[in-house]
């Protein structure tokens, strides 16, 4: 065997000694008064480069190159090693000074410095001061945690008595472990884990814990005898799981406080021990993501409860491959989990033998109790109904009781809430109240800081347990509960307020209330429900639906309560807002159905006998934008100037502002754009900015259409600029109201302009939006017009592919739920698809039967475009019928003046041109151009606009 080189063999027995801290580099060990301390690699670098030239000052580059020899690094690490280390050393504590720093230069150790050849000495593991210390629990790999670590490392540097607390499986046993270790290292003479789980009478917790502490108990008072021992000691008692004994720990840990200043106490238990100079540390789940499905795998590993599932998955299988989908998943059970560390671990450990996939499922299906941990966990550990039994089993009567009524909230709860579904009358509120605050305490109601008002809420699997044990008490314990948690529900819901403001606000404070309406709803109208309650509760929670745009789940609720109509409620302002609620949302889902008319009309009549003016505006609102949609304008206005009648009734901004804006809408798709000019400009200084509140309380956002109207009325008028000012500024009120419904009522009128002026770039990456939005919100009507919209830009940008087929899909969806407002824009578009395609009788028959229609249904804005493109149809197929041509053209002009549309008659004029030119009337061609470029003031990167200005200046080369 080769001989160790004399220097290396220097080198690995040599050590440093100063103050009480010794450190071997051969070992790369740190020790104080012989008890190794826990130090980072880098940081013990730094302190073995430091102490091979005492006195020196190493510059920061000396020492870089020293510690990462291999690596580039900022001077920020040095800085934060050398930090970390100077707190390992308690430099600057107790006057203590071992490392000096030279401003801008770098460091010196400073400290009086031993350096010894001797033979190493005994690591801690074989000094006696660690004989309780090394009886520790072996430590796990602690995830998450690193805050909580630090905190509770920091407080236990001096004695005093520090409790974990959290409910049953947050991880409170592992971070005390963690803890134990921690400080074995830190300069108490002994650490002492006790684990009271096993001890039962409160009379034997002294013997347990002189008994963890190897002191023999002879005497009758095992106090006295403790207390003795501990009272010149300076060591810390880690003493897991207090919460069956409580009070019997609590007096005993108060009095070693008093009697044993040296002696540091960490404590774990689910309520705090209320004693005399506690410290209390709230450990709150591990960190999971609340919205996961837009995170990346490398995002959402950044999260601490998923991190300890892969990692606990990962070690019980290690050749387990996620699936490609796995992150969402494991984000999922998580979710599901709320972050509690021992749930995740079991769940993770069936993963690792069942698969992510079916361990997915089954948790969707129902909440487990029973799956199996470690064997060698504690047997509280080994499933979760083994330790909520443990907490389960601590509880008083009324406090059982209470628990399990409690499950029947789904989500948050406020006190209020609590006191009256839980308690049986109102006497028995207050007893509740402060019953839930024990709950609390004992970490089986977790108080949820997201919501002021609904400040309580179970973990998913607290509720699971508790609603078993509420099963068992029978079905008549279970419906009388459920009873009175939906007519709690009903009376809440059942005060919305009187203004689209205090209505707004109302609602929007119920958000996290969802799931407890839903599951009240479930109840009242299934089998054993109350149907009396179940009708009201529909009514009552239609404009909460509305408020979250869930507008299918709003319909089915409504549907299956019109059934219930003869229960008493014909002729109420109940069935008012019910069919209101229906109509508006068959509507938006499903198409413009008979069903959704006759809901909207009967909730007229209703409110026209109730003499209600603000909910007959709601519904003439709604009612014009039915019309609207299926095609029948001419009704359309007639709503709208009933509208008007009523808007002056209530004389009042806001009524005035939905007026104007229903009969300058109106005016505008019946081709008076001078008319609808002026009703939506009147609109606009009537109405406030757009608010979510005014919104919701109408289905839809009256000032967004209004503006929308103008934008498209200006464009037709020849003010393309000014168009597109609306356009965006609409855009972007709209997205910002974040209502699904008014968004895309939005995109669709916005994307027909910016098809219109030719920004086709912007057209598409909006077009992607309002597509998006259209599917997540199931609004199928927007759904099919996103694939008209995009075959409408494709054939504008003269590269229409598959769009001719895709628009004549649109149209036939669109025309199956009685969509015919996008109609002709679509079967324009549609016709130039043909005629791009060279199929000119087919655009001919399509755009004869589409003036036809617009004639008989009054959608005449769109008549002068029309004509223009059938005399283009008829000049490809007979050239010759120059006179059939031109009177097409002409009537478009004269069509176009008629309703005050100048950018018609500009594209029908330059079609009129180009026909003069090939018959040789060039300065007839070069008058009509010429007045066009008159005329116009803006928008001269316009498509139409560049059309123009090429035509004009090859009218010119070809005169010379």
């Amino acid at each position: 065997m080769e001989s160790i080189p004399d220097a290396l063999h220097e080198s690995l027995m040599t050590r440093f000694v100063f103050g009480p801290f010794c450190v071997v580099p051969g070992k790369r060990l740190l020790t104080r008064n012989g008890v190794a301390v826990e130090i980072g690699g880098r940081a013990l670098d730094l302190l073995i480069a430091l102490l091979e030239q005492p006195g020196r000052v190493l510059s920061k580059y000396d020492l870089i190159e020293k510690v990462w020899p291999d690596s580039v690094v900022a001077e920020g690490s040095l800085r934060f090693h050398m930090t970390g280390l100077r707190r390992i050393l308690g430099d600057g504590e107790e006057h203590a000074r071992y490392i000096a720093t030279q401003v801008g230069v770098g460091y010196a150790f400073v400290a009086p410095l031993e350096r010894q050849l001797s033979g190493v000495q005994p690591t801690p593991t074989e000094t006696g001061h660690l004989r309780a210390a090394c009886s520790l629990p072996p430590r796990a790999k602690l995830i998450g945690r690193e805050t909580d670590l630090q905190l509770v490392v920091d407080h236990l540097q001096q004695p005093r008595l520090f409790t974990l607390v959290g409910p049953g499986g947050v991880g409170k046993t592992s971070l005390a472990i963690e803890v134990a270790h921690r400080i074995a290292a830190q300069g108490y003479e002994r650490v002492c884990f006790v684990d009271l789980a096993q001890v039962e009478d409160s009379t034997l917790v002294p013997s347990a814990l002189a008994r963890s502490l190897e002191i023999a108990v002879q005497a009758e008072d095992p106090m006295f005898v403790l207390l003795a021992h501990l009272r010149e000691q300076r060591l810390m008692l880690v003493i897991d799981n207090c919460e069956h004994l409580i009070d019997a720990v609590s007096t005993l840990l108060e009095q070693i406080s008093d009697s044993a200043p040296d002696v540091g106490i960490l404590a774990t238990s689910r309520e705090p021990l209320r004693v005399r100079g506690e410290y209390v540390h709230w450990l709150n789940p591990l960190e999971f993501p609340r919205e996961p499905r837009h995170l990346s795998t490398q995002e959402l590993l950044a999260f601490a409860a998923i991190k300890l599932f892969v990692e606990r998955a990962s070690s019980s299988n290690a050749a387990l491959l996620l699936e490609a989908d796995g992150g969402q998943m494991i984000a999922d059970i998580c979710q599901r989990l709320e972050g509690m560390a021992l749930p995740i671990e079991l769940a993770a450990m069936r993963v690792a033998s069942h698969g992510l996939k079916a361990t997915h499922a089954l948790l969707g299906e129902r909440f487990s109790l029973g799956w199996s941990g470690r064997r060698t966990a504690v047997p509280r550990h080994q499933t979760l109904r083994s330790m909520l039994d443990w907490s389960y089993d601590l509880l008083s009567a009324p406090e059982r009781l209470a628990l399990e009524r409690l499950s029947v909230f789904v989500g948050p709860f406020s006190q209020e809430a609590a006191s009256q579904v839980v308690a049986e009358s109102q006497s028995e509120g207050p007893a509740v109240a402060a019953i839930l605050d024990d709950l609390v305490c004992k970490g089986l109601v977790t108080v949820d800081h997201s919501d002021s008002t609904d400040s309580y809420r179970l973990l998913e699997m607290t509720r699971a347990y508790a609603r078993e044990k509420l099963a068992a008490r029978g079905d008549a314990e279970v419906n009388s509960l459920a009873f009175r948690h939906a007519a709690y529900y009903m009376d809440l819901l059942g005060h919305p307020g009187n203004s689209p403001d205090e209505f707004f606000r109302n609602f929007a404070r119920l958000a996290s209330q969802l799931g407890n309406v839903r599951s009240a709803l479930e109840w009242s109208f299934g089998p054993h429900g109350d149907p009396g309650l179940a009708l009201p509760l529909a009514a009552a929670s239609a404009p909460l639906f509305l408020h979250f745009s869930l507008l299918v789940e709003c319909r089915t609720w409504c549907a299956r309560a019109v059934e219930l109509l003869e229960l008493g409620y014909y002729g109420t302002s109940t069935e008012m807002e019910l069919q209101a609620a229906l109509g508006l949302v068959l509507m938006f889902t499903q198409g413009n159905s008979e069903a959704a008319e006759k809901a909207l009309l009967r909730a007229l009549d209703i409110a026209v006998a109730l003499a209600d003016h603000g909910s007959q505006l709601r519904l003439l609102g709604r009612l014009q934008i039915f019309y609207e949609r299926i095609g029948d304008f001419p009704s359309s206005l007639a709503w709208a100037e009933q509208a008007a009648v009523v808007g002056n009734l209530l004389n009042q901004p806001a009524a005035i502002a939905i007026a104007s804006s229903l009969t300058g809408i109106s005016h505008h798709l019946l081709g008076d754009q001078r008319l609808a000019r002026q009703e939506l400009e009147r609109s606009l200084r009537n109405s406030l900015p757009s608010h979510p509140s005014h919104t919701i309380y109408y289905g839809f956002d009256h000032r967004n259409r209004t503006g929308l109207a103008l934008a498209r009325s200006l464009w037709l008028q020849g003010f393309p600029d000014q168009a597109r000012h609306w356009a965006e500024l609409i855009e972007a009120e709209a997205s910002a109201l974040q209502h699904p419904v008014t968004y895309c009522i939005a995109m669709v009128w916005i994307l027909c302009i910016y098809i219109w002026t030719g920004d086709l770039e912007k057209a598409a990456a909006s077009l992607e939006r309002f597509s998006a939005v259209a599917e997540t919100n199931a609004l199928g009507p927007y759904i099919a017009a996103a694939h008209g919209l995009r075959a409408a830009i494709a054939i504008r940008a003269e590269q229409p592919g598959d769009a001719v087929p895709l628009l004549e899909e649109s149209l036939a969806r669109l025309r199956g739920m009685r969509y015919e407002l996008l109609t002709t824009s679509f079967e324009i578009a549609l016709a130039e698809g043909l005629i791009l395609g060279g199929q000119y009788a087919n655009a001919l028959v399509l755009v004869d039967g589409t003036i036809d229609h617009c004639r008989q249904s009054g959608d005449a804005f769109a008549l002068p475009e029309l004509l223009r493109i059938k005399a283009g149809i008829l000049k490809e197929i007979d050239g010759e019928n120059v006179q059939a041509i031109t009177a097409l053209l002409e009537a478009s002009i004269a069509l176009s003046r008629d309703q005050g549309a100048w950018a018609w008659e500009l594209r029908t004029s330059m079609d009129l041109a180009r026909l003069w030119l090939e018959q040789g009337r060039a300065e007839q061609a070069k008058a009509l151009l010429g007045a066009c470029r008159e005329q116009v003031s803006e928008g001269f990167d316009t498509l139409d606009l560049r059309r123009l200005e090429n035509l004009w200046q090859s009218l010119r080369i070809t005169q010379g």
